[in-house]
C-alpha cells in the first residue's frame, strides 16, 4: 500500500468542493469575530455543529450541518476570506487545480446582491492563487428546494461577471423530493448559453435514473453518482461520452448513498474505464482532506502511484477550463507523476 508521505507528493485535481461545507476551524472563528457574534463554544463544540457524525442516517441530516455556518457567510469580506480559506487547505493537499462551488442565493441575507456574492468568492480564490500554486475556479450551485423561476436570476451572472474564475452550474440539494426532471428548462436557458454543467445525481438510493437524465440535460460530470452501480446498462453510455463521476468516499458513507464498502462501487466502476475521480465533497462538514479521502482508496483498493495519475487525467478532461489549459495539466501532471514512480 502507498505511503501517506508517498499520497501526499502527488499533484491532484479536486472537481467537487463546497464551500460553506469546507470551512476550516481557525476560519469560522475569525468570520464569526469579524461580524461580532461570540460563538461562546469550545472548539469541540463549534466542529460538534459544523461536522456531521459518522452515524448520519441520510443526505438530508448531512445537510443540516451547513445550517451552522450560514449566518457567518452574509458579507463580502467573510465570502472572500472564506474561498481563500477552502482554496489554502487545498493547496495543503498538493492540489493544483481545484473548483470551488457555492450557491449566491444563501447569502444574502445581509443585502448583498447576487453578483457582489459571486464577486466576493472570485476575489478570495484571486488572492489565494497569488499565494499558493494552485488555480481556483468557481461553480454556481442552484439549490433543488429554490423554484426554477428563481433560480434563473443566477444565469445572466455568467454574463455579468466578466471573469474567467466562473466557469460552471450545478444542481445540489435533495434529489428525491427534487429531482432532475423538473429543472429540465432550466438546464435548457443553462446550456443555451454556453455554461459548463455538472449535476449531483444518483446520490441516494434509487436515484439512478438522475444520472441518466442529467446527462440528457447536457451535464458533462456528475456530482457522486453512486448509483450508476445500479444501471449497467448504461455504464457504457458514460464511458463512450466520458462523462466524469465526482466521488468523494467519506461523504458518499455518511449520505449513505451506500452502507457498507462491499457496495461502493469506485473500483468496478475504475475497471469499467468509466472517469472516476476522488474529492472531499466537504471538508469540514465529512471531517476530511483530500489526503485523508486519498489514503482511503489506497487502503481499500490497493491503488497505485499510475492508479492515481490516471483518475488525475479523467479529473483533467473534466475540468471546465479551456483545451490549452488542459494540455498543459496534463504534461505538468504526467511529468511530475514521472518524477515520483522513479523516486
Amino acid at each position: 500500500m502507498l505511503k501517506p508521505e508517498t499520497i501526499a507528493l502527488l499533484p491532484k485535481v479536486e472537481l467537487h468542493c463546497h464551500l460553506d461545507g469546507s470551512l476550516s476551524l481557525a476560519c469560522i472563528k475569525q468570520l464569526a469575530n469579524n461580524i461580532g457574534k461570540d460563538l461562546n463554544m469550545s472548539d469541540e463544540e463549534i466542529l460538534k455543529h459544523a461536522q456531521a457524525p459518522e452515524t448520519t442516517q441520510s443526505l438530508l441530516e448531512y445537510l443540516e450541518r451547513f445550517d451552522f455556518v450560514l449566518p457567518l457567510l452574509q458579507s463580502y469580506v467573510n465570502l472572500e476570506m472564506a474561498a481563500y480559506d477552502v482554496a489554502r487547505q487545498a493547496a495543503e493537499d498538493n492540489v493544483k487545480y481545484i473548483e470551488i462551488r457555492f450557491a449566491p442565493g444563501q447569502h444574502l441575507e445581509k443585502n448583498l446582491t447576487l453578483e457582489e456574492a459571486v464577486e466576493a468568492v472570485i476575489a478570495g480564490a484571486a488572492r489565494a492563487e497569488e499565494d499558493f500554486d494552485i488555480v481556483v475556479n468557481i461553480l454556481l450551485c442552484g439549490l433543488r428546494q429554490v423554484p426554477p423561476e428563481r433560480l434563473e436570476k443566477l444565469l445572466p451572472l455568467f454574463d455579468e461577471i466578466a471573469d474567467n474564475h466562473l466557469v460552471g452550474f450545478d444542481l445540489a440539494g435533495d434529489e428525491v423530493n427534487y429531482p432532475q426532471v423538473k429543472f429540465k428548462k432550466l438546464l435548457e436557458k443553462v446550456t443555451s448559453r454556453g455554461v459548463q454543467v455538472t449535476l449531483h445525481a444518483g446520490e441516494c438510493p434509487g436515484c439512478a435514473q438522475n444520472i441518466i437524465d442529467s446527462v440528457e440535460m447536457g451535464a458533462t460530470r456528475i456530482g457522486h453518482g453512486i448509483m450508476t452501480k445500479d444501471i449497467p446498462e448504461y455504464q457504457e453510455i458514460l464511458t463512450k461520452l466520458g462523462i466524469v463521476l465526482e466521488m468523494a468516499p467519506s461523504s458518499n458513507f455518511q449520505t449513505k448513498a451506500i452502507s457498507n464498502l462491499s457496495e461502493y462501487p469506485f473500483m468496478a466502476l475504475y475497471k469499467r474505464g468509466i472517469h472516476v475521480t476522488i474529492n472531499t465533497d466537504n471538508r469540514t462538514v465529512s471531517n476530511t482532506s483530500l489526503q485523508k479521502e486519498y489514503e482511503k482508496i489506497a487502503n481499500w483498493y490497493d491503488f497505485q502511484i499510475s492508479d492515481f495519475e490516471r483518475v488525475n487525467h479523467y479529473a483533467i478532461d473534466g475540468a471546465f477550463i479551456s483545451e490549452d489549459e488542459k494540455v498543459l495539466l496534463h504534461q505538468r501532471f504526467s511529468e511530475e507523476y514521472a518524477k515520483i514512480e522513479k523516486s
